[in-house]
């Protein structure tokens, strides 16, 4: 009886110790939790793939690069298991087995042969550094790692000594040494890259390849040689590894993309992933043509090009500057977003207007000679003149008084208008009004502008928003057209057939060159059937740069851009229906010859006829809904005669002078009425008509 009581009171005590060591243990592990707040990591900028196109140091100067299970090769994860804690996935954050072979090793030998720690151990030193070897260090690494096993998951302790592992001077983490010593993301990696991180990060300054080849290759090969590893990897894996070469040198981590990156971080400063919509591959390309052309420009000139997807608008490349860190060419600003006189780059835009009016066709003649619009004599870049030219001819050559001469056919404060169409507002000098200068480059407008314009004619007339690349959201505009398909189709074929800059190659492509006053800027702007490049060059301080051209100087680094981007080339969108290069013989007399006199007012050539109704005709019975009260407009028609049109209906002018031979009159009712037409030349055409 005595014994059984002896007993129960024996159980009693040591369930009672029991509890309250492990309430003991519970309140520490409460009041002495692990420092599991996520450190600085490194600020990434991806590209819409998530390829990494630069990452920034911490405040502490470490290239840390989140790194989690997913980011790695499989194959580095049995090698790191197999080599550091075969029993990982088995135990709570500390392996007897271990500890116990680690200390009979250093009896045995009388030195530290092997360490006891596991991967928890190690997370929990590189969390909480320790500063020195000792004991109670070793013991307070153990708690600690016991800790997170009840914290974290298997994955969330690899995550963390993925991202955390050191690898030699500032490098930390996985990623962050596979990119510097192979140049690649670790997702996928050789047996002999996989061995190398793996041993490492025991002695990281030791055995730094960049400093000490012979040690890393010597802790590469004790990777390889373990029994352990050999089975992970499979046979033979091993010796093929240990011949290939250490690399010897780190490299820089990826730096493209400086302006966006910069505006990346200024818009989400606490984020440490930025996505884009770059492309790594065209983002790759446009900088080294970039760098390549800074060489043959020379000093304190400098360049941008942005390079957008005309469908979606999203900014595939975009170079701010030929060297952002290069303060004589003031590489910091990023020129695509900076107001610069655009030059003849605008005059595509006049042309399709014209061409939406009916003023011309491809093969209309025009003069290019000398002409004074009210004061206003604009005359050409090489000071001479052509003559009787062609309209496709006109834009070929860029001749700018025939331009101006359709600009003030169409009205410049018109051209404005289509541009907002496309989201984009032209900044006019202080105090003015829209002029005739708007045609050769009068306004302000930006790189990323003028992609925005192109983008449209690359899409068939309809505008595009392009993004920044970060924040702001691409997409298509609602809306009327930026110009009418059949216009947009006139523009792309003659552009397609400009000649491309001396020794580039004909890609297919549609482009444009612009040189503004002064010899300040230089323009290129080029689109295929999805993708639109342009490309600006000048200095950034606006300083007069003789010999620079749109055509020598910025329209080769288009071509290369477009060669070196990586993407093909689309087909030009098919022409519309309805659209078709007409022979001069087979235009209508109308649109054979376009002249202004000498005042800018349009004259009618000799062979051109007074104006004429053809719909509808005299004495015509049409039916508009007048019974039932629901009335519809009368299209009308007409044929000759030299524009703008005013068209009256009993007497009274409608409400809008017209430049095109067609035209709507809405009646007030039922019955008899009198249409009639008045040309630019005072002629007049009439016709009697019976609405019903």
């Amino acid at each position: 009886m005595r014994l059984r009581r002896t007993i129960a009171i024996g159980a009693a005590t040591g369930i009672l110790v029991a509890g309250a060591a492990l309430f003991a243990i519970s309140a520490a592990d409460k009041a002495f939790p692990p420092p599991l707040a996520k450190a600085t990591v490194s600020a990434e900028v991806l590209d819409a793939d998530g390829q990494l196109l630069r990452a920034f140091a911490t405040p502490e100067g470490l290239w840390r690069l989140k790194t989690t299970v997913a980011d790695v090769d499989p194959q580095f994860l049995r090698m790191l298991v197999a080599y550091e804690d075969r029993r990982f996935y088995e135990h709570a954050g500390v392996d007897p087995w271990a500890i116990g072979r680690a200390a009979v090793q250093m009896l045995t030998n009388g030195r530290i042969v092997s360490g006891g720690s596991t991967l928890s151990m190690q997370v929990a030193r590189l969390i909480e550094p320790r500063q020195g070897r000792s004991l109670s260090a070793k013991l307070r690494q153990m708690a600690r790692a016991v800790q997170i096993e009840r914290r974290l998951s298997k994955k969330q302790i690899l995550d963390l000594y993925l991202t955390y592992a050191p690898y030699g001077g500032n490098l930390e983490g996985v990623r962050a040494a596979s990119l510097a010593y192979f140049g690649r993301e670790p997702k996928r990696m050789t047996v002999a890259q996989a061995a190398l991180l793996v041993a490492l990060p025991q002695l990281p300054e030791k055995r730094r390849p960049d400093r000490n080849l012979a040690a890393a290759e010597a802790a590469r090969s004790r990777v390889l040689e373990r029994v352990a590893v050999v089975d992970a990897i499979g046979d033979g894996e091993a010796e093929r590894a240990a011949t290939v070469l250490v690399p010897a040198r780190r490299m820089q981590l990826p730096a493209l993309a400086a302006h966006v990156a910069e505006a990346a971080l200024r818009k989400e400063p606490a984020v440490s992933r930025h996505r884009t919509t770059l492309k790594k591959q065209v983002q790759e390309g446009l900088e080294s043509v970039a760098r390549g052309a800074a060489l043959k420009l020379g000093p304190r000139l400098s360049l941008a090009m942005v390079m957008a997807d005309a469908r979606t608008g999203e900014i595939v490349g975009e170079v701010g500057s030929a060297d952002y860190f290069d303060a004589s060419r003031s590489g910091w600003i990023d020129m695509a977003r900076v107001n610069r006189s655009p030059g003849s780059t605008l005059k595509p835009f006049i042309y399709g207007l014209a061409f939406e009016e009916g003023l011309v066709n491809q093969e209309t003649i025009i003069e290019d000679r000398p002409a004074d619009f009210f004061g206003y004599r604009p005359r050409n870049f090489d000071m001479s003149y052509q003559g009787d030219v062609t309209v496709r001819e006109a834009l070929q050559l860029s001749l700018n008084v025939p331009a101006v001469k359709l600009l003030d056919a169409v009205n410049p404060a018109k051209l404005l208008v289509r541009f907002r169409r496309a989201e984009v507002r032209p900044v006019l000098p202080p105090n003015e009004t829209p002029g005739l200068a708007i045609g050769l480059g009068g306004v302000g407008l930006t790189l990323k502008d003028l992609v925005q314009l192109y983008a449209a004619l690359a899409n068939r007339g309809q505008p595009v928003r392009i993004g920044d690349g970060v924040s702001n959201q691409p997409g298509k505009i609602d809306g009327e057209p930026l110009l009418e398909p059949v216009a947009v189709w006139n523009i792309t074929d003659i552009l397609s057939g400009v000649i491309p800059p001396a020794g580039a190659p004909q890609r297919g492509i549609a482009y444009k060159t612009g040189t503004s006053y002064g010899y300040r800027d230089a323009w290129s702007v080029g689109y295929d059937g999805r993708f639109v490049l342009g490309v600006w060059v000048g200095r950034p301080d606006n300083g007069a740069v003789p010999g620079l051209t749109g055509y020598g100087t910025a329209a080769p680094i288009l071509f290369e851009g477009f060669a070196k981007s990586g993407i093909a080339t689309s087909p030009l969108p098919r022409p519309p229906s309805g659209a078709v290069r007409i022979a001069q013989a087979q235009l209508p007399i109308s649109q054979r010859r376009f002249a202004v006199n000498t005042s800018g007012l349009l004259v009618t050539s000799g062979r051109e006829p007074a104006p004429q109704i053809v719909y509808p005709p005299e004495g015509a019975r049409v039916d508009l809904g007048a019974t039932s009260g629901d009335l519809s407009p009368l299209m009308l028609k007409l044929q000759g005669g030299r524009p703008p049109f005013r068209w009256l209906a009993n007497g009274k002018p409608l409400p809008d002078i017209s430049r095109r031979r067609t035209n709507q009159w809405m009646p007030d009712g039922g019955g008899y009425s009198k249409l009639t037409v008045i040309d630019a030349m005072g002629r007049a055409a009439s016709v009697g008509v019976f609405v019903d």
